[in-house]
């Protein structure tokens, strides 16, 4: 199975910038679907970012404009650029892969342990 590490989390004032890298231990995930997560304590998860097999990128309403996913599939890394950050982004990041026909929450998606982005 496929392993995914994320990293480039930490601790930033509103209005700053983060980058999120994911680092995928095969290549064989990099046409699947692709995502970004994020989880802040008391709420569920939700999406953040996803880009499809057709690069095809979809965002949450709440960080349209402000961030940007991308893949690089001779690195098998995928990033999210966190620009213009607020207070409410804070959460843990995790990334995930799965099948088109499948969804990311089901046996099929493979995620990462996340990394911890707080915005104050």
């Amino acid at each position: 199975h496929v392993q995914l590490v994320e990293s480039g989390g930490g601790s930033v004032q509103a209005g700053d910038s983060l980058r999120l890298s994911c680092t995928l231990s095969s290549n064989n995930n990099m046409g699947h679907c692709l995502g970004w997560f994020r989880q802040a304590p008391g709420k569920e998860r939700e999406a953040v970012a996803r880009v499809d097999s057709a690069s095809t990128r979809t965002y949450a309403d709440s960080v349209k404009g402000r961030f940007t996913i991308s893949k690089d599939n001779a690195k098998n890394t995928l990033a999210l650029q966190m620009n213009s950050l607020k207070p409410e982004d804070t959460a843990r990041y995790y990334c995930a892969t799965w099948p088109t026909w499948a969804r990311a929450e089901s046996k099929y998606g493979f995620w990462g342990q996340g990394t911890q982005v707080t915005v104050s």
